[in-house]
């Protein structure tokens, strides 16, 4: 029997959802079975799979003790380099390089962008495992691989829950500089509807609502032509928040990204090996009564980037 006492970052979630991240390879099944069985009892008390935690509040799961193996966690052995653009004691932003994946997968396995914040924070002694039962600290949004820019991570769940509402309510203002191929002069307020095909990891683009299709807004202001490689720098402002929204939007205006052998054209750019594509600044937005409304107006710029300034 493993006894959990839940604290502050574990409170305000479900014990389905709490069980499920102190346990290694716990089948959905047996874990609803064991909650009906009564081998999964909250304060020594039958309970129900959506139960909201409260902090005190303690778990006791009669389950084998295969499901408890420690996990490795190979990020402590980390040299952390993460450049911190904004910090408090309950976020920061920092400014990830393109070729780098924000999580583990397919491409990554350790030392993603995620780890190194981890082993920076442990090494600071701002975050210890030991002392979690189910919080670590996690990535706001994400950027793809190859695209260079801002990230923002929750240092706890308090944080981490109400930035997570903040993006959802469209509070935080994300801004893209891009390079485009063709001339573009016009400032466009673009509308499209996407459909992620998660096989060949591309969406599909309608000018028209289709079903399936999630609606994308996309703004985009022309900063500077560079008539020797016909090419513009442009600002973007997203307005939602799809798969590949800018890189597919962009394409199917006639005007892919430089780098972008996705949507566009080109394998090797002397420049770019990768999507032209940096997500420069984010905005905060939070209302008075919410817990980061500290943050209200706060506008964070990642470090100047030679490659994103107009071409001479």
């Amino acid at each position: 029997m493993k006894l959990f006492t839940v604290g502050k970052n574990d409170a305000g979630q479900r014990v389905d959802k709490f069980v499920l991240k102190v346990t290694t390879g716990l089948p959905n099944s047996l874990l609803y079975k064991a909650i009906r069985t009564k081998k999964i009892k909250v304060n020594r008390k039958r309970c129900e799979p959506g139960q909201m935690l409260r902090e005190g509040d303690t778990l006791q799961l009669f389950l084998a003790p295969d499901f408890f193996g420690e996990a490795e966690e190979a990020w402590k052995k980390l040299t952390p380099r993460v450049t911190v653009c904004y910090e408090d004691e309950n976020l920061l932003v920092c400014h990830k390089e393109p070729g780098l994946s924000c999580h583990s997968d397919e491409t990554q396995k350790t030392g993603t962008l995620i780890d190194h914040i981890k082993a920076m924070l442990y090494q600071k002694g701002e975050f210890c495992p030991e002392k979690e039962n189910s919080f670590a600290p996690a990535l706001c949004n994400r950027i793809d691989r190859n695209t260079a820019g801002l990230v923002i991570c929750a240092k706890n769940a308090e944080a981490l829950r109400e930035m997570n509402r903040l993006i959802r309510d469209r509070l935080i203002e994300k801004e893209y500089l891009a390079w485009i191929h063709g001339s573009f002069s016009t400032h466009k307020n673009v509308t499209l509807y996407l459909k992620k095909e998660s096989e060949c990891n591309r969406v599909l683009v309608s000018p028209i609502p289709k079903a399936g299709y999630l609606t994308a807004i996309t703004e985009i202001f022309p900063l500077h032509y560079d008539e020797s490689r016909h090419r513009t720098l442009v600002r973007i402002l997203l307005h939602t928040g799809r798969t590949h929204q800018i890189r597919a939007t962009c394409a199917y205006l006639g005007n892919p990204l430089v780098g972008d052998s996705k949507y566009g054209t080109d394998r090797q750019d002397p420049e770019f090996s990768h999507q032209a594509l940096l997500a420069h600044r984010v905005t905060f937005r939070p209302e008075e009564d919410s817990p980061l409304s500290y943050l209200a107006g706060v506008t964070v710029t990642c470090p100047p980037q030679p490659l994103f300034c107009p071409k001479k």
